[in-house]
């Protein structure tokens, strides 16, 4: 196993993005919104918190609908042959709550992210972040255990702990930020990130 831990985000690299799947599957469009069009994090959950509760779905019915939706194709056989050659930890900045109907399907793999507060009627009513910066934040802390890190996501946020990382790759990223990036190696498939991640070990 050695003293390495694979760092992966989750969305766009081990399941869809769970807002625009959860647009999808439960009709409500607006809800395809991300932080690209709502730049500010806090606004744009406080204004998904207020359409979930117009559209009368709690904590319940928004985990029926997320049970429907499946992780990427190839991502557990690609997490299940990694996790025989060393440790794997997913770094998210979704909730707990959202995440474990995906994570079964995953074979419960080790997730770090964050977690919704929810009112007496079941409706989201807050959130509350695990850290600043939660990503690059627990790649610190893994390494000032003695670990090394090696680390793999798909967008802006993810790049803090690929740099702070032994060895870092972009997958099914934007070509804005490989252009943007040319010095990270950047894959497509998992088969790609399964041979470099084991270069790096």
């Amino acid at each position: 196993m050695g003293m390495n831990i694979v760092c992966l985000d989750m969305e766009g690299v081990v399941v869809p993005e769970i807002w625009i799947a959860f647009a999808q599957e439960s009709g409500i469009p607006e809800l395809k919104r991300t932080t690209r069009d709502e730049p500010d994090y806090d606004k744009l959950m406080r204004w998904r918190m207020d359409i979930l509760r117009q559209h009368g779905l709690g904590l319940r019915e928004i985990q029926a609908v997320i049970a429907k939706i499946d992780p990427l194709p190839g991502a557990k056989a690609f997490l299940d042959a990694l996790r025989e050659e060393t440790q794997v930890v997913i770094l998210s900045d979704t909730f707990d709550q959202f995440a474990m109907p995906l994570m079964k399907k995953l074979g419960y793999p080790s997730l770090y992210c964050n977690t919704l507060e929810i009112d007496a009627d079941g409706f989201l009513c807050g959130v509350k972040m695990r850290c600043d910066h939660s990503k690059l934040t627990t790649v610190r802390a893994l390494q000032s255990c003695g670990f090394d890190t090696i680390a793999s996501g798909d967008s802006y946020n993810d790049l803090e702990m690929i740099q702070a990382s032994k060895a870092g790759f972009l997958f099914r990223t934007t070509e804005k930020i490989k252009a943007d990036y040319p010095d990270i190696p950047a894959y497509e498939t998992y088969d790609q990130l399964l041979t470099a991640i084991r270069g790096a070990l």
